[in-house]
């Protein structure tokens, strides 16, 4: 099935305006796989899209939390991360590969990083293009919701996969009738070796260093052409580029684009998580200033990760 491209400054998506809205679950697995679409029951049972392209490389989605865990090219080597005490139950949050944080980053009035992580989402459209699998998700409130926060609002969730990219958009839209506001984030986890992983494109960038205190951030300014990790890491990056260089220290560099998120944020946990911390660093995409909707109005971000 082919159509028409639009171009985003940097990203390349798709161009969908009909959305199928009929429950993609109600449909034959046959027929969705055929598309590249599989769904499948992934660890603890919790229902898993998987996504394979026809060039080899594949992604894992798990309806809880609308989480992308897994990202594989062709050499089949995997460059997300999660962690090894990741709890697959469907009452946590799924710890690791690419969790959403909404609607509140960080600690707040809510829980830590809001809610849409601990919900299921629902596939509401499915395709393929030239060989590169397309699904997408949906988030509604609902009573779980309204008791954190209490507006109505729908998120629209794409993820596309190619021979050598995994490309999200995200859309919120405000259903209410009265106005509300939101901070977000994708907490990306990459398999990385941590002394050795570096990020490029953040020189001159204002940043929010939580370490020591993260409840007193501490303002300056990056100076480093590469951002090491050589401990505890804890770092916003304001108005970041909308393209950043990461080296994972395996011999990968991955290209993060973005389209609308403003913000950056690195994190490794160092010695508190010992378990794991030498094999991950998170490169976040994130909106920190609070977006504003009115009634019917919607706000839209992507993200573009891509290897050589």
């Amino acid at each position: 099935m082919k159509m028409a491209l639009v171009s985003f400054p940097g990203i390349t998506f798709p161009n969908i305006h009909r959305v199928n809205r009929c429950p993609v679950m109600a449909s034959s697995n046959r027929d969705i796989a055929s598309l590249g679409v599989q769904v499948t029951e992934g660890i603890g049972n919790l229902p898993k899209v998987v996504l394979s392209s026809v060039h080899g490389s594949e992604a894992d989605i798990y309806l809880f939390g609308g989480c992308i865990t897994s990202w594989k090219v062709a050499n089949g080597k995997d460059l997300l991360f999660v962690r090894p005490d990741a709890v697959f139950n469907g009452q946590k949050p799924i710890s690791g590969g690419i969790p959403h944080c909404f609607p509140q980053f960080g600690p707040g009035k809510m829980q830590q990083h809001g809610f849409a992580r601990n919900m299921n989402w629902s596939i509401v459209h499915t395709e393929n293009v030239e060989g590169s699998p397309i699904v997408t998700l949906e988030l509604k409130d609902g009573p779980y919701s309204r008791s954190m926060w209490d507006f109505s609002f729908q998120a629209r969730y794409k993820v596309i996969l190619t021979a050598k990219s995994l490309s999200t958009e995200l859309i919120i839209r405000n259903t209410d009738t009265k106005p509300f506001s939101f901070t977000t984030a994708l907490h990306t986890y990459f398999s990385a070796s941590v002394t050795r992983a570096s990020v490029r494109g953040l020189k001159g960038c204002k940043t929010l260093n939580k370490d020591p205190d993260p409840t007193n951030p501490q303002e300056g300014k990056e100076e480093r052409e590469e951002v090491t990790f050589p401990g505890f890491v804890d770092c916003i990056y304001l108005d970041t580029p909308n393209e950043l260089h990461l080296d994972n220290g395996f011999g990968d560099i991955i290209s993060v684009k973005n389209t609308n998120w403003l913000d950056t944020v690195l994190w490794n946990p160092h010695l508190q998580m010992e378990a794991c911390y030498k094999d991950f660093v998170c490169v976040e995409n994130a909106k920190i200033g609070e977006v504003q909707l009115g009634p019917e109005q919607s706000w839209t971000a992507r993200q573009h990760l891509s290897v050589g």
